[in-house]
């Protein structure tokens, strides 16, 4: 039926203006020099409101002092406001108070931090009220450090939170959950256990400040009614609050969060912050960031919600957030200001931090162009710098990313490989066949998953970030759990270490996917406690109503307790698979082939009747080696081996760089176990 354009719905007036408004807020932009710094015996402060009517700067002695010092602030033709104190303040807590449009009646304004503050203090408290810190610039000895430039081809990422790594007491950490405690030498968990595996890089999930507590539990803060996190905290640190700032909780040693209390005065986070880069560059180990730039903190107050919400954030027609992201409020990375802030973040992080490299979590809701500005300045002072995408958030478009040059999460091969669900979704290592998944797709992931194969993704192999674990879902370990009908989702488990410790099948499913995992050509990335099957088991301890206490987590975002500390005891229950992932290691680092080999280098073996067997022969840069898997879980499988005599690299039980034994001929494989052999050459 034709619909006449008069009885066409139309934007009512005042949301017209409204949009109209918005519109115009993309003209401003400003080259200066922005937040808090000393020039020639003088403190400057700028900020950025456009909307803004007026602007006072506070300052405060004391962190704890409730009045300060107010100064009405001047601003440019491009919306830059500005006021200048006489001397170094070096130390001095500030913040803004900012007016728009009928807020002068309102007699109490919320204090918001400086959004380029370098140090943040916070009042633990539902609202995390915060003040900006005046800090020294350049005043930090790095030595000779440097960045960490290495092939991406040989990246092999441990992704990790820093007080999971030793906030437990198995760690030995004399500052355990800090970043000192993190890089103390000597102990069983931190800097030395990640160099004994191998490891060389490291991804911390989030570092810069963020909100650590969120709204009181069964109650309204913000408009929003929490129902879901009766722990009140936030954990893992997607709410960001200073994209500039490293996170203050993590320089405090102690048990857990102090409510009603100021962390952070001091800015020693952003020293114990660079003693922790250095020290891992010390041992060759590059440091890559996860950061959050397609939203902030939800919750609290005092942020770029107060300073301009119309200019940093995506709105609808009634000025109502949008939320893609499901996180409350989407950043509008298209605004040229909003887009120079996330660069001058990332630029900080590099010059000042000496980071290698980041994971933009859902980086799809950062638009293109900022994308591409990011890769071109980031190249500018490190043209090995890393960049990794979470490809979706408001679309999915790993392949976008390649097309940019950058890498993305392989979340195809992490479902094809292990599954999308434990229950109703399991994957290649269980013998089963997840969604579009099939024979000629496992063979896609060996070479990268790349676009000249159905269903690729990626232009070069190098852009695949393959893992099968993360910080998101149940461990890897807890998946096979589950999906090796051995542990039952809603099971209540009364001793963790029985639990932990895994059955002759479990054991065999985790070496097989941990075998195909770093036999693949593209990035690897493990999650921390992987390597020895790390079980989250919800920590009954907590006076916290949780009705799935002593159960496996799937999502433990907002434990800050022994649900996400790594156990160091546990590696010795499950030795074996420790040394599986060291050995699988030490193989990937010394085999080019396993990492540099390209389509024409590898050549595929099929299996008659068997289609979860296959095996292939590698031959690069002087490199011979046959890779084998039988993942039929009933029947063993034989396969028949190129001509010569082979070293056994990787059998069932073992795996490394130190033969085995000797074979020719044949092999004859179990179920659910792979191998790698290497070729003798005479000469």
């Amino acid at each position: 039926m034709h619909i006449s354009d008069k009885s066409k719905s139309k934007i009512p007036a005042k949301q017209a203006k409204f949009l109209s408004r918005l519109k115009e807020l993309d003209k401003h932009y400003s080259e200066k020099r922005l937040g808090a710094f000393v020039e020639n015996g003088k403190t400057f402060f700028r900020l950025f409101a456009p909307s803004a009517v007026k602007i006072f700067l506070f300052t405060f002695t004391a962190v704890e002092d409730s009045t300060g010092n107010s100064y009405e602030m001047d601003k440019d033709e491009n919306y830059v406001w500005e006021y200048v104190l006489e001397g170094e303040l070096y130390g001095l807590f500030y913040g803004f108070k900012v007016y728009h449009t009928g807020d002068l009646l309102i007699d109490h304004v919320e204090l918001s931090i400086d959004p380029y503050s370098k140090a943040v203090a916070t009042f633990n408290t539902y609202f995390n009220p915060r003040k900006s810190v005046v800090v020294k610039e350049n005043d930090y000895d790095w030595e000779s450090d440097s960045w960490i430039k290495r092939d991406w081809r040989d990246i092999i990422i441990y992704e990790m939170h820093i007080r999971d790594m030793t906030a437990h007491s198995s760690s030995g950490a004399s500052e355990p959950g800090t970043y000192h405690g993190l890089i103390e030498k000597g102990r069983t968990g931190g800097i030395d256990y990640i160099k004994s595996l191998g490891i060389n890089t490291i991804e911390l999930l989030p570092v810069q400040e963020f909100g650590n507590i969120e709204s009181p539990y069964e109650n309204s803060m913000n408009g929003k009614y929490n129902t879901w996190n009766s722990y009140e905290i936030n954990h893992w640190g997607y709410m960001t609050a200073a994209f500039f700032a490293p996170e203050a909780y993590y320089s405090i040693n102690t048990d857990k969060i102090e409510w009603n209390k100021w962390h952070g005065e001091s800015a020693k986070q952003i020293k114990d912050f660079k003693d922790m880069v250095k020290a891992f560059h010390k041992e060759g180990i590059a440091v890559i960031l996860d950061v959050v730039y397609n939203h902030i903190s939800e919750y609290e107050l005092g942020n770029l919600k107060q300073i301009d919400k119309e200019y940093y954030f995506r709105l609808d027609e009634k000025g109502n957030y949008i939320s893609e992201s499901y996180t409350g409020n989407d950043f509008k990375s298209e605004r040229p200001m909003s887009r120079r802030m996330i660069i001058d973040s990332i630029l900080c992080w590099m010059m000042e931090y000496h980071i290698d490299g980041f994971r933009f979590d859902l980086a799809r809701l950062i638009d293109w162009e900022t994308i591409e500005e990011i890769t071109r300045r980031a190249r500018m002072i490190n043209p090995d710098v890393i960049l990794i995408a979470e490809p979706w958030g408001g679309g999915y478009d790993p392949m976008g990313f390649s097309l940019r040059e950058w890498g993305s999460w392989n979340d195809h091969f992490r479902n094809g490989i292990k599954g999308e669900n434990p229950v109703k979704g399991p994957g290649w290592i269980f013998g089963h066949w997840f969604g579009h998944n099939n024979p000629g797709r496992i063979k896609n992931y060996v070479i990268g998953t790349l676009v000249n194969e159905v269903h690729g993704l990626f232009q070069k192999a190098d852009h695949s970030v393959n893992y099968l674990e993360s910080h998101d879902g149940y461990t890897l370990g807890d998946f096979i759990r589950i999906a090796s009908n051995e542990a039952g989702i809603d099971k209540i488990i009364k001793d963790i270490d029985k639990h932990t410790r895994l059955s002759p099948l479990q054991l065999k499913f985790n070496k097989l996917a941990a075998l195909f995992l770093f036999t693949a050509q593209g990035i690897i990335m493990i999650h921390e406690g992987q390597e020895f099957a790390r079980s989250k088991v919800i920590y009954a301890g907590d006076d916290v109503r949780d009705n799935n206490k002593g159960k496996m987590d799937h999502n433990s975002y907002e434990k800050d307790n022994k649900t996400n500390y790594l156990n160091y005891k546990h590696v010795e229950l499950n030795k074996e698979l420790h040394n599986y992932y060291k050995g699988l290691i030490s193989l990937r680092n010394k085999y080019s082939s396993l990492r540099h080999a390209g389509h024409d280098n590898i050549k595929f073996f099929d299996v008659e009747d068997n289609p979860f067997a296959f095996s292939y022969y590698l031959q690069y840069d002087g490199e011979y080696l046959f890779v084998l898997f039988n993942a039929d879980t009933e029947r063993e499988q034989e396969f028949k081996l190129p001509a010569g005599e082979w070293n056994i690299l990787v059998n069932s039980e073992n795996a490394g760089t130190e033969p085995l034994g000797k074979i020719s001929g044949a092999v004859i494989l179990a179920p659910s176990t792979g191998a790698v052999l290497e070729k003798i050459r005479l000469f």
